[in-house]
């Protein structure tokens, strides 16, 4: 004897069972097509950023304030490779002179760390030697009375070599020293042969601030300046 709706019962609760086995596997492909695409996701994000930690870097920047106006802007970052016009060797090269031939007890130690910051490693080396307090000729020693000297530059000619290479120049200036607030100033003419470069500018932040460019100065020589003295007037 057959029971119709019992046999279709069992065949619909198999069609179901099927289902539902069929829709398991479904969910377990989708599932693992899900973590799969996640894990390329976050290894592709894992390499991108290990591909740009070598350009994570400080990047130090000079703030230029004009005077008059009060407009600010950022001064271009100089790479060390462009050419730079004469203009801005001559401004550097008076600056120089002009910081670290003078002495003011006030702002000594600025001016030594300002004038380091162009200096090439030789050069280094006699700034040290001359400033130092055991060098009976030092600055620290010679104006320990509290006497001043205040420079003027007054002339800069740049000389080119037989290589044609232009690496050397002459500043010429006065020294102008005062033994106290109420004494009369002393003036003597020196002129300075400055050997220069141009390299790439330091990463300390302090350095940059009085040297952006990378101006380095490779030798200095000063000597007093000798005028011609004028002839004595006639009497009539």
């Amino acid at each position: 004897m057959k029971h119709e709706p019992l046999d279709d019962y069992l065949r619909e609760a198999a069609t179901w069972d099927a289902d539902r086995a069929a829709q398991a596997q479904r969910s377990a492909r989708c599932a693992w097509w899900v973590a799969g695409s996640s894990a390329t996701c976050v290894m592709t994000l894992a390499g991108c950023l290990m591909l740009l930690m070598p350009l994570k870097r400080v990047e130090p920047f000079v703030v230029r304030v004009d005077n008059s106006t009060g407009i600010v802007d950022v001064v271009p970052v100089y790479a060390g490779k462009a050419a730079l016009e004469q203009t801005v060797t001559r401004y550097f090269l008076a600056h120089y002179v002009s910081v670290c031939e003078r002495f003011n007890f006030a702002t000594a130690e600025s001016d030594y760390e300002e004038c380091g910051a162009f200096h090439a490693a030789q050069r280094n080396q006699a700034w040290y030697a001359l400033w130092n307090p055991n060098n009976p000729n030092s600055p620290l020693n010679l104006h320990k009375d509290g006497s001043t000297v205040r420079v003027q530059v007054e002339a800069v000619s740049f000389f080119t070599r037989a290589s044609s290479v232009t690496d050397l120049a002459q500043v010429r200036y006065l020294k102008a020293e005062r033994q106290g607030s109420g004494a009369d100033e002393r003036i003597t003419h020196w002129i300075a042969t400055i050997e220069y470069a141009y390299t790439a500018p330091s990463m300390d932040p302090r350095v940059r601030r009085w040297n952006p460019l990378g101006f380095k100065v490779v030798e200095f020589t000063a000597e007093a300046e000798v005028l011609p003295q004028s002839a004595p007037a006639k009497s009539g």
